[in-house]
């Protein structure tokens, strides 16, 4: 068994559940992508991006929450987070203070609803709804993904299609007249904005497996079927260096396939970094070894999200 630390409230909240060196790289960067491709459509508004990514970064933090919540009331025998079960014991951390948090979460997200829906219509509530829904649904309700092992789709579609396509969305509405909305999203939108953050989709991935592989003996435990859990080590690190392959692969795609110039390559400048971070996933799987890794893909996938957007945008 693991030392179990007696955190302060702040660092529990900032350290175990907020996890702001996760979840702010991760939000960020789909938003910073579908900025850069705003800039070169013309169609950038700041203000609709900027509300787009607190609402993004709000459901991410309610679906972490929510992830330690189940965690806390389903398998709190399981040792994955002695942090958390210890406080919960001392009463430093309450099942209703988390409750609240996530309510705390997704009522905030909501609140940048009104300005959105008046520049960017209806869809707004049905984005705003399925990202929500798409947050909470890993390890929340009668069919948790993260338990079956449908996560790495999961993840791909909502970081590398769904994020990126509905932050361009609210921009690319809020510079159009309000005929009609949903004409606007699936017969306007240009094709690349649904695309141009696959990337971003498979590095997300590759946080998960990393997560995965790290927290196997705990997911056996919680009866949950993930990729290094049904299929092994190998399953899981042949699929951490095809998506690696994928997404460094992706920019010559997008330079030769939709016209952008050669600043689209830029995110090749984040290969020594990604190499790094596999070797350790190709060569470790001790809990302590693999824990670092997740914040470092994390800004990974902030930096690389970044020069793509630079990329795109020049």
């Amino acid at each position: 068994m693991r030392d179990v630390p007696e955190p302060s409230r702040r660092n529990l909240w900032i350290h175990w559940l907020v996890y702001p060196g996760h979840s702010l790289p991760t939000a960020a960067a789909p938003v910073l992508v579908a900025m850069g491709l705003a800039i070169h459509d013309h169609v950038f508004a700041l203000l609709p991006a900027i509300l787009g990514f607190i609402a993004s970064l709000l459901i991410h933090i309610g679906g972490l929450v929510t992830d330690n919540y189940e965690l806390l009331v389903r398998h709190r025998s399981v040792n994955e987070h002695p942090e958390l079960v210890e406080a919960l014991n001392k009463g430093t951390l309450t099942l209703a203070g988390l409750r609240y948090a996530i309510a705390t979460c997704l009522g905030l997200a909501a609140l940048t609803g009104p300005y959105l829906l008046h520049v960017a219509g209806s869809p707004v509530i049905v984005i705003g709804l399925l990202g929500m829904a798409g947050s909470l649904i890993y390890s929340a309700g009668p069919f948790p993904f993260g338990k079956y092992g449908l996560s790495d789709l999961h993840f791909f579609v909502m970081f590398g299609i769904f994020a990126p396509a509905a932050a361009y969305y609210v921009q690319f509405a809020a510079h159009h007249e309000p005929a009609s909305y949903w004409q606007l999203l699936f017969h306007n939108m240009p094709l690349r904005a649904f695309v141009v953050g696959l990337p971003l989709g498979a590095i997300a991935v590759n946080i998960l497996i990393i997560d995965d592989i790290r927290d196997r003996e705990f997911d056996v435990a919680k009866g949950w079927r993930t990729g290094p859990v049904r299929f092994g080590l190998a399953w899981s690190r042949i699929e951490y260096v095809l998506m690696s392959a994928f997404i460094y692969i992706m920019p010559f795609w997008v330079w030769l396939r939709w016209g952008f110039d050669g600043w689209v390559l830029l995110p090749l400048l984040t290969l020594p970094f990604a190499a790094a971070i596999a070797r350790t996933v190709w060569t470790e799987d001790a809990h302590d070894s693999l824990l670092p890794l997740t914040p470092m893909a994390a800004f990974l996938c902030l930096g690389y999200g970044a020069l793509l957007a630079a990329g795109v945008a020049l």
